[in-house]
């Protein structure tokens, strides 16, 4: 019987081992000496909550699925249709091509074909690795069309320690936070100081809840760690500018995965601007994070 999820990868590492898939070129579990460090889902199951989801050619939303680029007026299919927004871009339910694998490391292509609301043709490209400092993500996108091209990406791993987010000390080394609107498009950035949102120094998560962007990073590196000094880090390169954080008070059971999603804008930038990147025709857009786990922090 065939997966819906795709073929199954396993890579192997030291202490780690994850499993990538072939449908939307997904990161399905990562684990640290047998513990899990994502929320994940099993083999036969349909991909749960974009959980590990690549999120091409746009991250979060697109608020009524229509934007203007190049002078054109363009809408996209209403993928979140009780909100009216676009979700998530349009490689998620797709069958990848797998272009390498062996213990360590997974290669993904797909190449985006011009559709309705998106008629850019993109080659896109994910490679996941394992090594030493923890499991390597890169998120890769080249303009194959003759034309100028809107374009942004993330990941959307769910991290846990199998107890409540809001036993969980956050860090987030950003300087400014967006509130959201009720159907999850993002308003003007504000200073995260004397608000609710301030994890700079890092702090209980407790009850707040949190489906929010995170930007102006002063810092690479966000750390999560739970009550024992047990920790998580998710290390960005210059490619990500913004963290999307969401405690999962939707799911069921709710609370019990942290969303740290790292991001190239907040949502609706395809209506917005903000931090939106132009891919000229042939130009390649590339961005990378780490997650380390497993370590004890000192107390």
């Amino acid at each position: 019987m065939r997966d819906p999820a795709g073929q199954n990868l396993v890579l192997a590492h030291g202490p780690y081992r994850a499993e990538v898939v072939t449908v939307g070129a997904g990161l399905r579990s990562l684990s640290y000496d047998g513990r899990p460090l994502l929320a994940g889902y099993p083999a036969g199951q349909v991909c749960p909550d974009y959980r590990g989801w690549v999120l091409m050619p746009w991250p979060n939303r697109v608020g009524d699925g229509a934007y203007e680029f190049g002078g054109r007026r363009l809408r996209l299919p209403l993928t979140e249709p009780e909100r009216g927004n676009a979700l998530h871009g349009l490689a998620g339910w797709v069958e990848w091509t797998l272009a390498h694998h062996d213990d360590t490391h997974a290669s993904l292509r797909l190449a985006l074909v011009p559709q309705a609301g998106y008629p850019f043709p993109l080659d896109l490209a994910v490679d996941y690795e394992l090594t030493d400092t923890g499991l390597r993500v890169t998120l890769a996108a080249t303009n194959a069309g003759p034309t100028a091209a809107p374009y942004g990406t993330g990941h959307h791993p769910y991290f846990t320690f199998d107890r409540p987010v809001d036993e969980l000390t956050l860090q987030i080394p950003a300087t400014t936070w967006c509130p959201m609107d009720e159907r999850g498009l993002a308003r003007p950035a504000q200073p995260v100081a004397g608000t609710a949102y301030d994890f700079r120094e890092g702090r209980l998560v407790g009850d707040a809840v949190i489906d929010h962007p995170f930007g102006g990073l002063t810092d690479r590196v966000v750390t999560i760690t739970d009550p024992e000094g047990r920790a998580v880090t998710l290390t960005l390169d210059d490619g990500f500018g913004w963290v999307h954080v969401f405690t999962s008070d939707t799911h069921d059971p709710p609370r019990r995965s942290l969303a740290v999603e790292p991001t190239t804008c907040p949502p609706d930038a395809f209506r917005t601007g903000v931090d939106l990147v132009v891919l000229e025709p042939g130009e390649t857009h590339r961005a990378s994070f780490t997650v380390a786990g497993g370590c004890v922090l000192s107390r």
